[in-house]
């Protein structure tokens, strides 16, 4: 009975505690925003410099719309690119890690390959495919991958060569000792690539719309930046920022669900 008792007690410090993390950030940003708001007023700042967080709330709520239907169209962009990358990323670490000789040949191609800037691979890509939705997702491919694949590799690196013998003495397959042994160890320096990756991913979809499109965050960006509309840009740089801040929560909720291991560390 006893135990019952404290086991009931002890929940709802624990709702409360969850409660508490998830309001904290949001009381932080409200304060932060109006800590900018009356710094504004106060010295009396420009608009042309730096509109109130008011103005540009209300910029956003004119035309909802428009900031709807681009923050899903780069959402959708962000996403394939980010996925297929993220993928082709953990593919070619297991292929280089397997055979030191293509790592040898293609790895060195693969680091050469970012130096392009993303505004000049991107024109190729639209020229090659036009303004559509896959030449974006391409261009967020390009510079999302290579991030994963370094960071694999180092994940697999940290694995102790006993470990693998020990499991082939027991008869693992190298398919096995993969899924077993290597992915898992590789997963903590994964999830931060993949954290740089989102933002990665986002930043080369919406480059990619500059290239001409009718919808899109970097669409609304380039109209806001033709008209001299600078709560406009305002307003489009904090969308775009949320997107990005919620493509990184996503993948930090999955990485304290799938490496579950890491607090204890």
């Amino acid at each position: 009975m006893t135990g019952v008792s404290t086991s009931a007690a002890t929940l709802p410090v624990a709702s409360t505690g969850r409660v508490h993390a998830a309001v904290k950030p949001v009381l932080w940003l409200a304060l932060g925003l109006l800590a900018i708001e009356v710094l504004v007023m106060a010295l009396e700042i420009r608009p042309y410099y730096l509109p109130r967080p008011s103005a540009i709330a209300a910029n956003i709520m004119a035309t909802p719309g428009a900031y709807l239907a681009g923050l899903w169209r780069t959402f959708l962009e962000t996403a394939l690119g980010f996925v297929a990358g993220s993928l082709f990323g953990v593919l070619m670490a297991v292929i280089f890690h397997r055979w030191v000789t293509l790592r040898e040949l293609f790895f060195p191609l693969f680091v050469v390959s970012q130096t392009i800037p993303v505004i000049a691979f991107g024109a190729v890509v639209v020229l090659w495919f036009g303004n559509t939705l896959f030449a974006k997702a391409v261009i967020s491919f390009y510079i999302s991958f290579l991030p994963v694949t370094v960071n694999t590799l180092l994940g697999f690196s940290s694995v102790d060569p006993r470990q693998v013998q020990l499991m082939r003495s027991f008869g693992a397959n190298d398919v096995q000792i993969l899924r077993r042994l290597y992915l898992p160890a590789a997963l903590p320096q994964l999830f931060v690539a993949l954290k740089l990756a989102s933002s990665l991913a986002l930043v080369g979809a919406i480059v990619g719309e500059w290239f001409g499109d009718t919808t899109g965050l970097g669409v609304l960006l380039l109209q806001a930046m033709y008209n001299e509309n600078v709560v406009g840009i305002w307003a489009t740089i904090v969308v775009s920022a949320c997107l990005g801040m919620g493509l990184y929560s996503l993948v930090s909720l999955a990485e304290r669900k799938i490496v579950f291991w890491g607090g204890e560390q």
